[in-house]
């Protein structure tokens, strides 16, 4: 469900179809370029080999030689040798993240893994680009991104909508008053999978399902728990609450300007029943955030045919589906993964932008700005903090949403307010011998 971090040439006029004419002459001279040598390409160690991980280390090719790949299952670590011809395959990451001669790793795991291996791979010294949601739990995060600050080492987190220049122009335009002052900001999100309940079956052979499941509680296998269906599983993901909203909430967040913070409130919902013994992350939700501003952030599930319906706050005629739109009196902009970029007047978006205008960081291409920064040591545009304060956002509507009330949230402490509880569900019980190796 993770989308794309290259775009092909369809996805570029989609996306220039969308942008204005004075935004596109100056991407040029604003995109940050990675020029590559031949005698400085990184060395590249891929883990977990599916269909994500295949797809950032076809992309990471351009700048580096994958060398090792690494999976707990043996048919996604033989097609991973075979599409990354000289690449030694492994069956444990840490022994792929301790080898000597591999600079960058790239964690593509389901993502209660996805902290585990990031840690390894930063304490041994290993730049990261980490696929989202970058944790499983808000104390993962806090973890995180105390240990790449430790480490000195570059993570980006797969976050890519903040290398589409459709997002940042939107951000851009928000940031700099073009709606006034913003009263609020909607991100509507595909809703997960219902069903179930599922029957237990023998563990395939070339699976090792005790390593897959990690630190999380033991559970009979269940095909509809492993691999591209483990996200709407409480156990392992936070649904698509987490799935697709650490991109949406993410670019929320950068519009808002709150990117290293976060709300002082949250409350949500279910708006469907899950089924016993099925899919145990809800797959139709309706959360609402607040912000110290007073701006309101409503963050909703979509069906195929659009709204799926909102408990806090219903929808405006006209209003848009799986994507990000910000609101203030003079009007409303509205902006998605298909090259939309949309609003209550165009002239909202063709008037430039002045010359002293707040600009946003300018990347145009995810993995090429990783690379850059790995070899020039900056910062990428989704650094570790970043992505951890995205996904929190996301981490706390599915508390909401589990707890079925509001929540006072501290985003300087990152607590709730007088709720032990609630406090209570930003770690979980890890079991041995899969726990945190770095303190």
């Amino acid at each position: 469900m993770s989308a794309k971090t290259g775009w092909s040439r369809r996805e570029v006029l989609k996306t220039a179809a969308a942008l204005p004419a004075w935004y596109l002459e100056e991407l040029p001279r604003r995109a940050a370029a990675f020029e590559k040598s031949p005698n400085e390409r990184p060395r590249i160690a891929l883990v977990g080999c599916g269909g994500m991980g295949t797809h950032d280390a076809t992309l990471a090719r351009k700048f580096g030689d994958v060398v090792a790949v690494c999976d707990v299952d043996a048919g996604h670590r033989e097609k991973a040798v075979e599409n990354f011809k000289g690449a030694k395959p492994y069956d444990d990451y840490r022994k792929v993240c301790d080898l000597k001669d591999v600079d960058v790793i790239i964690t593509a795991t389901p993502d209660h893994w996805h902290t585990l291996v990031n840690l390894r791979a930063v304490g041994s010294g290993k730049d990261v680009y980490a696929e989202k949601p970058l944790t499983l739990t808000i104390d993962e995060g806090k973890r995180l991104v105390a240990a790449v600050k430790k480490s000195g080492r570059v993570m980006q987190v797969g976050s890519q909508q903040r290398s589409d220049p459709t997002f940042r122009l939107a951000c851009e335009l928000v940031r700099n008053g073009r709606l006034g002052k913003v009263q609020r900001v909607r991100t509507w999100l595909p809703q997960g999978l219902h069903g179930g309940p599922f029957a237990s079956q023998p563990v395939p052979k070339e699976l090792n399902w005790d390593f897959w499941q990690g630190q999380t509680a033991v559970h009979d296998y269940v095909p509809e728990r492993c691999h591209t269906k483990f996200r709407y599983w409480w156990d392992y993901s936070g649904g698509t609450l987490t799935d697709w909203g650490a991109h949406h909430n993410d670019i929320a967040l950068w519009g808002l300007g709150r990117e290293r913070s976060g709300p002082v409130s949250v409350e949500g919902r279910a708006t469907i029943e899950e089924v016993p013994g099925g899919f145990t992350a809800a797959s139709q939700y309706a959360v609402k955030y607040v912000y110290e501003d007073g701006v309101e952030h409503f963050c909703n599930s979509t069906s195929a045919n659009g709204w799926a319906g909102s408990v806090l706050g219903k929808p405006k005629p006209g209003e848009k589906y799986h994507g990000v739109q910000f609101e203030g009196p003079e009007g409303w902009i509205y902006v998605s993964r298909d090259g939309k970029l949309e609003a209550s007047d165009r002239e909202l978006i063709e008037k430039p932008l002045p010359p002293r205008a707040t600009r946003l960081y300018a990347s145009d291409n995810h993995m090429g700005n990783f690379f850059d920064c790995v070899k020039t040591r900056k910062a990428p545009i989704a650094e570790a903090e970043i992505g951890h304060r995205s996904v929190s956002v996301c981490h706390l509507g599915v508390i909401a949403v589990r707890l079925g009330r509001k929540l006072s949230w501290d985003p300087a402490a990152e607590r709730f307010k007088d709720d032990n509880e609630a406090n209570g569900m930003l770690v979980r019980e890890m079991r041995k011998p899969y726990a945190y190796e770095v303190s």
